[in-house]
């Protein structure tokens, strides 16, 4: 039974929508869409940089631009769309009960729910409702009887259940195990698996023994890997062997791996990739800037180049770790020194890749929790021939105001894209940096 008007919403967006996903205004059904001309006016203001938020920002400017026309914002234009709502700029940002007033600062938020309020008054019998990513703007929102929801889309909904990549199983038979050893393979039913997902990773036990495996796609069976090392880096526990056998496998175009800070997974990435060096023509390390206190790096001394130094020196002393495997003068060192000096490794912020061809390219991405699924899937389709792309990252370590656990985008893509013969997932659990990270993780 199709829905009468009175019962479509009218949800109006916060800025911060718009910045998390500048597609937004399609994904409200059936609903009708407003935006107060408070968030244009910030959006204008965000329109010039190479960040994130600049980017989305045009792209969002230019979509309103196309939709509209030739006609004027102040009157509803339907969505493209079939059973889609319309949308319209809300230029009224008066009401009787005044948020600047209320809170006692006239601010741009303030503003955003003067508009929700006007459109309550306007539209008695519609449920309007405030969409933001910003926690306290919705707890503000609520405390003036405005109905307010986070933008769900891209959301995970349950966290306990995001996909870890492997699996320990107990209780194999010995003949089983031994047979692994001797021939390599076996059959998944053969310990109890009638359903594995491609790519996924298996603890197989028995008392003492133990073999690890590998769900192989292109043979439909279990394959025991070997401990092996990359470039003078050895895994430490059996979560490093899955995450290095899924980074050093060609058949594996998309590796995410989840965990803690000390686990290893930038390490891991970096010295599989070296690993692989004459395989790609280029090594890309990068990780988005996120300042601190959320400040531009604007208000930082010198120029871009000292400005952005401070957040790639983790990636730096990633390789700095790798040189020190070997000697000072020794080949594997040169290799380095000469790669970074031709550019075929490259470390840089994430925002420096933009337009560039992401063809025949080992592409790192760290710190993923701290980019949208938009931002996540931008970059995955720009991939060409012959790429291949690591998402590291700590989902519960979020350094922006407005993504969290559930909504950042390597949680996204974890969740997304588990069981693809094309991707393979580790999380990462056992610390291995030091006893004092790991007291460090535990217990503050």
């Amino acid at each position: 039974m199709a829905k009468k008007k009175d019962e479509r919403k009218i949800f109006v967006l916060d800025t911060s929508v718009i910045i998390y996903d500048h597609n937004a205004i399609n994904e409200f059904d059936e609903h009708d869409v407003a935006i107060p001309i408070t968030v244009l006016e910030e959006l204008d203001n965000f329109k010039k940089g190479n960040d994130t938020k600049n980017f989305a920002a045009r792209q969002f400017i230019r979509l309103l631009d196309e939709m509209a026309g030739i006609k004027t914002l102040q009157q509803w234009i339907p969505l493209v769309g079939a059973k889609k709502g319309s949308f319209k700029v809300v230029m009224n940002e008066k009401s009787d009960v005044d948020a600047n007033k209320v809170f006692g600062e006239n601010k741009a938020d303030h503003k955003i729910l003067n508009a929700a309020l006007s459109l309550q008054t306007e539209f008695k019998d519609r449920k309007v409702v405030l969409v933001s990513k910003d926690i306290n703007l919705r707890l503000k929102a609520k405390s003036l009887n405005v109905n307010s929801e986070d933008y769900e889309t891209g959301k995970i909904k349950d966290m306990n259940s995001l996909y870890k990549g492997e699996t320990t199983v107990d209780g194999i038979d010995s003949s089983v195990i031994n047979d692994l050893y001797n021939d390599g393979t076996c059959e998944p039913a053969a310990v109890g698996l009638t359903d594995a997902p491609n790519n996924h990773y298996y603890i197989l036990k028995n008392g003492k023994k133990s073999a690890l495996v590998h769900n192989n796609p292109e043979t439909g069976l279990l394959h025991r890997i070997e401990k092996v090392s990359a470039f003078g880096i050895r895994p430490l526990n059996a979560e490093q062997v899955f995450a290095l056998h899924a980074i050093l496998d060609p058949n594996v175009k998309l590796v995410t791996l989840q965990g803690v800070a000390g686990t290893g997974k930038t390490l891991l990435a970096l010295a599989g990739a070296l690993e692989q060096k004459k395989d790609y023509r280029q090594i890309y390390l990068a990780r988005p800037i996120v300042p601190l206190s959320n400040k531009d790096i604007g208000f930082l001394p010198g120029d871009i180049k000292s400005k952005i130094n401070p957040y790639m020196e983790p990636l730096w002393d990633n390789l700095k770790f790798i040189q020190n495997q070997f000697s000072e003068k020794g080949k594997e060192v040169k290799q380095i020194q000469q790669m970074v000096e031709q550019e075929k490794l490259l470390i840089t912020p994430l925002a420096y890749i933009r337009g560039r061809s992401l063809s025949n390219i080992f592409f790192i991405i760290d710190e993923a929790q701290n980019l949208t699924p938009h931002e996540v899937k931008t970059i995955i389709t720009r991939a060409g021939e012959n790429t291949k792309i690591i998402f590291t990252g700590d989902v519960f370590q979020i350094d922006t105001p407005y993504l969290d656990t559930q909504s950042n985008g390597l949680s996204y893509l974890i969740d997304k894209v588990k069981g693809n013969a094309l991707c393979a997932h580790v999380t990462l659990e056992k610390g291995e940096r030091s006893e004092l990270a790991n007291l460090a993780n535990d217990l503050l």
